[in-house]
């Protein structure tokens, strides 16, 4: 079933259009969960089971009342705290519909497409060292919500001092509608930087091998899958990733291509 998944997830980033509103941001991040779950059988059944729970929350949205205000009636009690940072759960869809608790990313694509199905306006946002929700129009009249703190709103002033903590100055480009590709990539580089130590090496490569399947990719991706596969035994594997992530960037970063090929040397050793 993960072939499939996969496949489908290829496929829907394949036909993603920048930002186009009607991209379904809730089934890719529900086939990614298929990596993590064995608990899953039937993928359409469920696949249809957690749409169905995103959209009953829609239904519960008020009809009246300001955007930003009717969201929050329905999805004020989700939020996020500091330890969920140290759980995969919390970048896991249907974990995060069921605890109502997440990171940053997940709950603001709660908020989007909870909206999206309400008939609201609204977009993910990806600020530099925080992801939030833009209501409104992008080019207009518009609010800023904080989904990890219960959708409070976000006023210019802090948003500004959420990028000058990364050193950074807030500009118009961090306010525009997050790329659906750019958020997939965001979440699996959580993932990715979650699944770190040896025990979890598993997790790190599926992270890693589905953020190869998106249509726009960092070449560094080459070498963390290498690694990945080093972390989980194939060896004969890593050295030929290695091998040709050196042979793809010889020219731009020799330096790097040498250090590549060096690793791969090395992984090869332990075959025999």
């Amino acid at each position: 079933m993960t072939a499939q998944s996969r496949e489908r997830f290829a496929e829907l980033c394949r036909s993603s259009q920048g930002h186009d509103p009607d991209f379904r941001l809730d089934l890719a991040l529900l086939l990614i969960c298929v990596e993590a779950r064995a608990d899953i059988g039937d993928l359409d059944a469920y696949l249809s089971h957690e749409t169905n729970r995103l959209d009953a929350l829609a239904e519960q949205v008020p009809s009246h009342g300001r955007d930003d205000q009717r969201l929050r009636e329905v999805l004020g009690q989700f939020h996020g705290e500091q330890r969920d940072y140290g759980r995969l759960e919390s970048s896991l869809l249907p974990d995060v519909l069921t605890r109502r608790q997440g990171l940053p990313i997940l709950l603001s694509a709660v908020w989007t497409q909870v909206a999206h199905r309400a008939g609201i306006n609204a977009y993910g946002v990806g600020l530099p060292g925080h992801f939030v929700v833009g209501i409104g129009d992008p080019d207009g009249a518009r609010v800023l919500v904080d989904p990890f703190a219960g959708g409070k709103l976000l006023p210019y002033d802090k948003a500004k001092d959420i990028v000058a903590a990364t050193g950074r100055t807030l500009n118009a480009d961090h306010l525009k509608p997050a790329d659906h590709v750019d958020t997939l990539a965001r979440t699996l580089g959580n993932m990715t930087n979650w699944a770190q130590t040896p025990e979890r090496a598993w997790q790190r490569l599926w992270s890693v091998e589905l953020a190869l399947l998106l249509p726009r990719r960092n070449l560094g991706l080459h070498r963390e899958h290498g690694e990945a596969l080093i972390g989980v035994g194939r060896y004969s594997q890593a050295s030929r990733v290695l091998e040709d992530y050196a042979d793809l960037i010889n020219d731009a970063m020799p330096l790097e291509a040498e250090n590549a090929r060096r690793t791969a040397g090395h992984v090869r050793s332990r075959l025999n």
